[in-house]
């Protein structure tokens, strides 16, 4: 009876630790492989910069409208959020303004943008209702180049990830990601110079998040070809980083021309058929309703440019461990 006893424990013991194994392995954290990101097709065309963010349990796209964006007549770019589910833009705001992103706080939606391409000043829009607009200046950083941003909640602190042009003697091999952080998302200060990635190669596209201790940022990277991948990295510090094994994020395919819009019209259908494709990048993603939402561009990185959108099948968290195994 003993004996008997010692092998039921025994099996037991081998059941909890196949079916463990089995757990780690389902949520891709442990198994080795890249997360599955199902792509789901092109949405618009020349449109580039957009945020997913979830406002008042609903979920938003924020967009960078550029000038020449086919249906813009104002004659000048501006910011904008589309509700995913109705498709309805909230009115415009933050007029001239370039490259923008976006981030829900509690009960505020903030959005940040540099005055212009290459500018030096980034601007920070909040609201509470996506209609009335407050604005402040965030960064001012003069003789700086700078270009895309995110922004990041971290440990009692918010964190902004923002891509520099120039000067050379500061960024080395352009485009480089600097950093700088705040307290209440309206005041910000740069970080130390050494907090930075990474002066010795092209590193665009910033898609900053933070978990357990862990900066995970999603970036762009130009490869021979040339083409261009969005690859991931991550750091305790912002200045020592851990490329992922198992990069990129991704990389362009034909996947990317599938249609995800039914509105497009043919002329549109036609242009995203003939298109040269040699990107994947601008990726910026959202958890929502335990999925992860994934926005990005797609074309020649030469002005011929596509948003499409993907999802993978788990939480944001899960996602970003899943590239370091």
């Amino acid at each position: 009876m003993k004996h008997r006893n010692s092998v039921v424990k025994l099996r037991s013991t081998l059941v909890f630790f196949v079916l463990g194994v089995a757990a780690l392995n389902s949520s891709g954290a442990e198994s080795g492989k890249r997360p599955i990101i199902k792509k789901l097709g092109t949405l618009d065309l020349l449109m580039v910069e957009t945020t997913p963010v979830v406002f008042k349990d609903r979920l938003y796209r924020f967009e960078y409208v550029r000038d020449n964006y086919q249906a813009n007549k104002t004659g000048a770019s501006y910011f904008r959020f589309i509700d995913v589910a109705t498709r309805k833009a909230t009115p415009a705001l933050a007029k001239g303004q370039h490259l923008g992103c976006a981030l829900v706080e509690g009960d505020t939606v903030y959005a940040y943008g540099v005055d212009k391409w290459g500018g030096s000043r980034i601007t920070v829009f909040n609201s509470k209702d996506m209609e009335k607009w407050d604005e402040r200046v965030a960064l001012h950083l003069p003789g700086w180049e700078l270009f895309n941003t995110s922004v990041c909640k971290a440990d009692g602190r918010y964190v902004m990830a923002v891509e520099v042009g120039g000067p050379k003697e500061v960024v080395g091999v352009p485009f480089t990601i600097f950093f700088a952080e705040s307290k209440d998302l309206l005041t910000w200060k740069l970080l130390p110079q050494e907090c930075v990635y990474s002066k010795e190669k092209y590193t665009a596209c910033p898609a900053l998040r933070y978990f357990d201790g862990y900066f995970y940022m999603i970036y762009l990277e130009a490869r021979p070809g040339p083409f261009y991948e969005s690859h991931i990295v991550r750091s305790k510090d912002l200045k020592r980083w851990e490329s992922s094994p198992l990069n990129p994020v991704l990389a362009f395919s034909d996947e990317d021309k599938r249609i995800a819009n039914p509105k497009l019209t043919r002329e549109q259908w036609r242009a995203v058929a003939k298109a040269k494709n040699v990107n994947n990048s601008d990726v910026d993603l959202c958890e929502y309703r335990g999925k992860t939402v994934i926005y990005y561009s797609w074309g020649n990185q030469q002005g011929q440019e596509f948003l499409a959108e993907g999802v993978y099948e788990g939480t944001l968290a899960n996602f970003l461990r899943s590239f370091f195994p």
